[in-house]
């Protein structure tokens, strides 16, 4: 890979952003022009400018606008994520999923539906926190199971603990499930594969909180993150308390996956294939790499949004597994060069 200097990598990183979000614009505008009702370009622009027509106002406003927000959210939170978990562990193959972190978020929606038995209303709001236990909960499993008492966290190891621990949460969240009437497993089943349809303003109001406190916290953290790089014992010397610090970065990483999750389903991959990206276009320094990977989140998640509602119309495919069908193949790719 090329290198930089430190200017030429600052200028780099924000072309590279101008251009994520000049991308990240015209997908939501072919996403707001996308569904089983058309709107032209034309009738977008005049019903955002509150000139539209009743039906358009309702398609709009009511239904598109609040699931590309979600999406845009998530795709932030998911990326931001998955580069922190990168760099706390200097493991490239971290992944929220991978780890198992959305196997936990998933049993605490589960959780949370087996006692309100809906997703809809006021209720809503206590989503994100209901998959955050189960996330932390997972967390905390996960790094007491991978650590070794000479080696610390040992990499290989947190990511086979991840895979068997996602595959009990999965079982018992398969489990709990089943017990549901067979309206709300219908729904909450298509939630878990990564289905944005359905989501509404309470949604949002739901997710935004998690993504507008802990991407900053994030962002301000990239000093931190460029010396876990160099070894904890270089990172100690530098006055740093690298335990304290590792678990504030672990519960943001888990907290941005699981409010994600929660809104979203299971996204797998995309944390994984975000900061990958962003370390491509600007270099492996997280002041550049955490804002970029967030950006290329969002617009993976909205682009497989909006493939997955125009390709097979009037029969969406979840933004999951679009998602999924990408990056699957790019994990084994990275997986068969860490060889």
């Amino acid at each position: 890979m090329r290198s930089y200097r430190p200017l030429d990598r600052k200028n780099r990183s924000i072309w590279v952003g101008i251009c994520l979000l000049l991308i990240s614009l015209v997908v939501i505008l072919i996403s707001l022009n996308t569904g089983s009702i058309r709107l032209s370009p034309i009738e977008v622009w005049q019903t955002l400018l509150g000139y539209g027509s009743a039906d358009n106002q309702l398609v709009l406003f009511e239904y598109r606008l609040p699931r590309i927000l979600i999406t845009m959210l998530a795709g932030i939170g998911l990326g931001l994520s998955g580069a922190l978990l990168q760099g706390i562990t200097r493991n490239g193959l971290a992944d929220p999923g991978i780890l198992g972190l959305h196997s936990g978020a998933a049993l605490g929606l589960i959780v949370f539906v087996s006692f309100f038995h809906s997703m809809k209303g006021t209720p809503t709001l206590l989503i994100p926190i209901f998959a955050f236990a189960g996330g932390v909960i997972t967390a905390i499993l996960i790094m007491a199971l991978a650590f070794d008492r000479y080696k610390g966290i040992v990499p290989i190891r947190l990511i086979l603990v991840g895979i068997a621990v996602a595959a009990g949460f999965s079982a018992v969240t398969l489990f709990l499930s089943l017990r549901l009437d067979e309206a709300t497993y219908s729904f909450t089943a298509r939630w878990l594969v990564g289905n944005v349809w359905g989501r509404d303003w309470v949604h949002v109001i739901a997710l935004l909180p998690w993504i507008g406190l802990f991407v900053p916290f994030a962002l301000s953290k990239w000093k931190i993150l460029n010396s876990f790089s160099l070894g904890d014992e270089t990172t100690s010397g530098l006055g740093i308390a690298v335990s304290r610090e590792r678990l504030l970065l672990l519960l943001t990483a888990v907290a941005l996956s699981s409010a994600s999750v929660a809104m979203t389903g299971g996204i797998g991959f995309l944390g994984l294939v975000a900061p990958h990206l962003a370390r491509r276009l600007v270099g492996p320094m997280y002041q550049y790499v955490l804002p970029i990977a967030g950006l290329v989140g969002l617009v993976i998640l909205v682009a497989s949004d909006t493939i997955g509602r125009s390709i097979f119309q009037p029969n969406a495919i979840p933004a999951g597994i679009v998602v999924a069908a990408v990056g699957a193949p790019y994990f084994l790719f990275l997986l068969a060069r860490s060889k």
